[in-house]
């Protein structure tokens, strides 16, 4: 039985509690790839000098992170821990020379963007799929294509003018008071259409990745599934079907990137080759922490609402 059959029978999960499913695997994603974010940008800047003091936009294939390269005067949102050899050696040096804490720099502006668009991207996705379904059936493979592109197309939308806010406050060392001065001067002069800056080069990348995403995820959970002869799909399951499914969507898609990057950045210096294995290394946990989570929630609400109806019943 796939996840639309079962949202849709008679414990169907509520769309408050796939909310709440929605923001527990966005906030759980956020905490344990943040680090992966901090130590890739430190690997990044040493290999380019010419990048220090710049600003620059990195995506988990979730939402985006706005990060500063270390300018020289200490006051940048990194500092510097010395040269590294990999992956390993930044962990060691950045947790033993600036603290553990620094793993997690820029984590709150992360979030304020993070979970709002996770929430309308994965409940949209859900509600889409659901119509769809009863239009025209489960066994239909461009379902996940169609619903994916479109979800992503709407969350990136509705949440552009936070995240063009709060790009320009990540970027720029103004106070929340001058930045709304900044922002109301912005709207006044080139109108409300002006919050939605860069919203092109975002769906460019993102709808496409999303549509190659979800059609990815569902295909690698129905056959692992059917290979372990599961009929619910297990946390191993949909984390290995998110894992694969992030890391062809980001493949797949890596030009697109590269496109919107240079659109939104003030430099950008490295070849599309080299940020291959940045891009892996973020988005392929990214994806399969955030859509084990989010389905593990929702079978946990399954299992509470058939538990729930099951009390009534026995109370009449």
């Amino acid at each position: 039985m796939g996840s639309n059959e079962r949202d849709n029978g008679l414990y169907g999960i509520t769309t408050s509690q796939r909310v709440f499913s929605s923001c527990c695997g966005a906030l759980l994603t956020s905490i344990l790839v943040t680090p992966l974010d901090v130590v890739k940008v430190r690997l990044q800047a040493q290999s380019n000098p010419n990048l220090k003091g710049k600003s620059f936009l990195d995506s988990d294939g979730l939402t985006d992170h706005v990060y500063l390269y270390d300018d020289g005067t200490g006051k940048s949102w990194h500092k510097t821990s010395g040269r590294f050899t990999g992956m390993t050696d930044a962990f060691v040096k950045i947790v033993q020379r600036e603290g553990v804490k620094t793993l997690w720099s820029g984590l709150p502006p992360s979030l304020a963007v993070s979970v709002p668009t996770t929430v309308i991207y994965f409940t949209c996705y859900d509600q889409l799929s659901d119509v769809f379904v009863s239009k025209v059936g489960e066994d239909n493979d461009y379902i996940p294509l169609i619903a994916g592109g479109l979800a992503r197309l709407c969350s990136a939308t509705i949440v552009s003018p936070i995240e063009m806010v709060r790009t320009r406050i990540q970027s720029q060392k103004l106070t929340y008071k001058q930045q709304l001065a900044d922002i109301s001067s912005i709207v006044a002069k080139n109108g409300w259409l002006s919050l939605w800056k860069g919203w092109g080069p975002t769906v460019l990348r993102d709808v496409p990745f999303s549509a190659l995403y979800w059609c990815n995820y569902e295909f690698f959970k129905r056959k692992l599934c059917k290979k372990t002869g599961t009929r619910e799909p297990t946390v191993f399951i949909t984390f290995l079907s998110g894992a694969a499914a992030g890391s062809i969507a980001a493949l797949l898609t890596l030009p697109f990137d590269v496109i919107k990057t240079h659109k939104q950045t003030e430099m950008w210096e490295f070849h599309v080759t080299q940020c291959i294995i940045p891009r892996l290394t973020k988005i392929a946990p990214a994806c399969a922490i955030m859509v084990s989570t989010y389905e593990y929630a929702k079978s946990f609400f399954h299992r509470f609402n058939k538990e729930n109806q099951r009390y009534i019943l026995f109370k009449q």
